[in-house]
């Protein structure tokens, strides 16, 4: 997740093209989400997040298999805007993919983004960031997973251009993903997970 450090001192605070961008990340050891110009760091993960991620990519891996479908977990860059790369916890698609060139580390085309909410993060997941990614028309499916209680929300592109919101809240729930063909049991999301309630 983006976090405030960026990848310069903040005393300077270069703006970068796309280019210099993506030519800096590729041989950086760090990760980096490109905001407006802005290269700015993404803090570490921890232990729910990276388990929720793990039990997502999982599930979904598992219902994929022998299907045209793909689940990548958070080292996939998607290019949100011309001016925007993010590095979503879980993006999947059923298709061919499509890169924005022959490094094939920059997806435009997803159909689904998961983000695994944290208190640093939530406030930009559900909104700059949900804006931005309604600006690629792959995306369906955008879904916000709490790290602390058992609590997702699906936001389900409709033929109008709104967004549905179904949230779920029970471990016994699972959620439809209707364009990948897949199902996350709140259940195995939270698998092992330290939660509230």
């Amino acid at each position: 997740m983006a976090a405030a450090r960026e990848l310069f001192p903040i005393t300077h605070l270069p703006t970068l093209t796309p280019q210099e961008y993506l030519q800096r990340e590729r041989s950086s050891s760090d990760k980096h989400e490109y905001i407006d110009g802005l290269a700015v760091m993404m803090a570490g993960a921890r232990e729910n997040h990276v388990l929720i991620v793990g039990n997502i990519v999982q599930t979904l891996g598992i219902q994929m298999r022998y299907r045209p479908c793909k689940v990548f977990s958070s080292d996939m860059k998607v290019r949100m805007t011309q001016t925007t790369y993010a590095y979503p916890d879980v993006a999947a698609l059923c298709g061919d993919t499509v890169f924005e060139d022959e490094e094939r580390d920059i997806l435009l085309n997803p159909q689904v983004i998961i983000e695994v909410l944290s208190s640093s993060t939530e406030n930009y997941d559900r909104g700059l960031k949900f804006r931005r990614y309604q600006n690629l028309p792959s995306i369906q499916e955008y879904i916000l997973v709490s790290q602390e209680t058992p609590r997702v929300e699906r936001f389900l592109r409709q033929p109008d251009g709104q967004w549905l919101l179904l949230r779920l809240e029970s471990l016994s729930d699972v959620l439809d993903i209707p364009m990948i063909g897949c199902t996350l049991s709140l259940a195995d999301v939270y698998d092992k997970v330290a939660i509230e309630g």
